[in-house]
């Protein structure tokens, strides 16, 4: 064999791998189409996901409208028969004794009692308890027995709603020996 048909013998070699190649390897064509479709398949995956998280934070704002709208149902319904005993009383006009109607007073205090309870909502009475600021409301300071700045009377009970005041009570603090 000549060099020339070596040559081309090589060549033709060199193209018919070639041509192998291109059946293995596909065109730059197809390898766009495939790129354009993964990247449609990724458009329409991030385009439901942002629709899904839209939903979800509208589901949780609406339930947040629905908790703060509806928060108190609970409370007022136990509230209705505190108001029922009430008027209950007060229909019964002047036909009642004395003794009858602080009985009602007493069980619809009773009642109203319960409802807080239930509710979490508790009565502080802190006569005799070191003054704190955060639960009490000082009115005025006065001479008197015991420790100083202790409550010494309680003009008007606080309350707290799960362990947060939610209206202090309203106190006379004993003043320091010496002022």
């Amino acid at each position: 064999m000549s060099e020339q048909e070596l040559n081309a013998a090589e060549a033709a070699n060199a193209g018919a791998e070639q041509a192998a190649g291109k059946e293995i390897m596909p065109s730059l064509e197809e390898l766009l189409r495939q790129a354009e479709l993964q990247s449609q398949e990724h458009h329409d995956a991030w385009l439901r996901a942002k629709a899904e998280a839209e939903n979800a934070r509208r589901r949780a704002a609406d339930e947040v409208e629905k908790a703060r709208k509806f928060a108190l149902d609970k409370f007022s319904g136990d509230l209705l028969a505190v108001k029922d005993s009430l008027e209950a009383a007060l229909a019964t006009g002047g036909n009642a004794s004395i003794e009858n109607l602080l009985s009602g007073v007493e069980l619809t205090l009773k009642q109203l009692a319960g409802v807080f309870e239930k509710n979490h909502i508790v009565e502080v009475n802190p006569l005799g308890e070191k003054f704190d600021p955060n639960c009490h409301q000082a009115i005025a300071m006065v001479d008197g027995e015991g420790e100083a700045n202790s409550v010494a009377q309680v003009l008007q009970k606080g309350y707290l709603l799960n362990e947060r005041v939610l209206r202090p009570a309203m106190v006379m603090v004993t003043k320091p020996r010496g002022d």
